[in-house]
């Protein structure tokens, strides 16, 4: 539990107990005691459960970095594979891999330890890199949308429409905005104050949990997220519909019944990627931080399952991936003989 002794603003101390021991969380700042480490009360306290999923975790998040960076090895190394759409998986799968590393290492880490804290400073680099790698994925989804709309729309224009200047402008763009939105929300977050308690009801330190716990007015940090919610999430709604809006009237627009299936067949990967991600990422963040099972859920889905799924749905449901695959692991056989 967390508790405060001497209720005077010189002498105030967040500390957990957990059987009959104390830590101290807390530092003299102007006679004014300031947080600097936060407990993750996670997802069980049940020490038999805890490690289960330390396993079960354990082993999606080694599959979660192996899929991603294969699938990373394989658009490098395969010549067929350097076109527009897989330059974008390949940075697709490197912020998946980012993301899930950012969130699972440490949720491994406090399955197994006593005192399941993180550092104010550990706390900050976390929502960092999760805002980081949710705002650029989200931009690299629209673009690839975009991508595959001048390949169907535009087939004829598509090798000049999506040269590779335009396309290492595009990432860059992503890159940029991604870098941008964190380092907004970060330094407005930083500058909140923590007195207490310190209490995360969650497995790792995400915004809106973390809002509800300063001590200071946290107006400008609620409006900059609500703002990077609404114009990045809407926005790159928008231009993901327009996308396969245009996509699905042109295939619908062609006779040939195979030709719509070519069509659909290229989309299928991606869209399903979509969905999953705005699908799980708005049940996630419309959900209110109260640390009710269902958010827990959503969370690990969110975070953990999601991360996992795209390497999976791109290598199982795409062709061209399962072939390079092919391809990679003949010449690994002819090396090994």
């Amino acid at each position: 539990m967390v508790n405060s002794g001497g209720m005077d603003t010189t002498d105030l101390t967040i500390w957990w107990e957990e059987d009959g021991e104390k830590l101290d969380f807390s530092m003299e700042v102007s006679n004014i005691t300031s947080v600097t480490a936060f407990v993750l009360l996670g997802l069980s306290n049940n020490p038999q459960i805890q490690e289960l999923l330390f396993g079960l975790f354990l082993v999606i998040y080694i599959l979660t970095l192996t899929g991603n960076l294969m699938l990373l090895l394989v658009i490098s190394t395969d010549s067929h594979l350097h076109t527009p759409m897989y330059f974008f998986l390949s940075h697709l799968s490197f912020l998946d891999a980012l993301y899930s590393s950012s969130i699972v290492p440490k949720l491994l880490e406090n399955l197994l330890s006593k005192w399941k804290t993180i550092s104010l400073i550990e706390c900050f680099t976390q929502i960092s890199l999760v805002i980081f790698s949710g705002a650029t994925e989200a931009c690299l989804l629209s673009v690839m949308a975009y991508d595959r709309f001048q390949a169907v729309c535009h087939p004829l224009l598509y090798v000049v429409a999506m040269n590779r200047k335009v396309c290492t402008g595009l990432v860059g763009a992503c890159w940029a905005i991604g870098m941008g939105t964190s380092l907004i929300n970060a330094l407005l977050l930083a500058q909140q104050y923590f007195c207490g308690p310190n209490l995360i009801h969650s497995f790792a330190c995400e915004f809106p949990p973390m809002l509800l716990l300063t001590c200071s007015d946290p107006y400008s940090s609620i409006v900059c997220i609500l703002t990077t919610m609404v114009v990045l999430g809407l926005g790159t709604l928008l231009l993901l519909l327009g996308s396969y809006g245009r996509i699905i009237m042109t295939a619908l627009g062609i006779n040939s019944a195979k030709g719509r299936s070519k069509i659909f067949s290229t989309c299928s990967s991606h869209f399903l990627v979509i969905t999953i991600f705005y699908g799980s990422g708005f049940f996630r963040y419309m959900t209110p931080a109260s640390g009710s099972v269902l958010e827990q859920v959503l969370s690990v889905q969110y975070s953990v399952v999601t991360p996992l799924l795209n390497p999976l749905i791109y290598s199982l449901k795409n062709q061209e991936v399962k072939a390079a695959l092919r391809r990679m692991l003949a010449r690994k056989s002819r090396l090994a003989f």
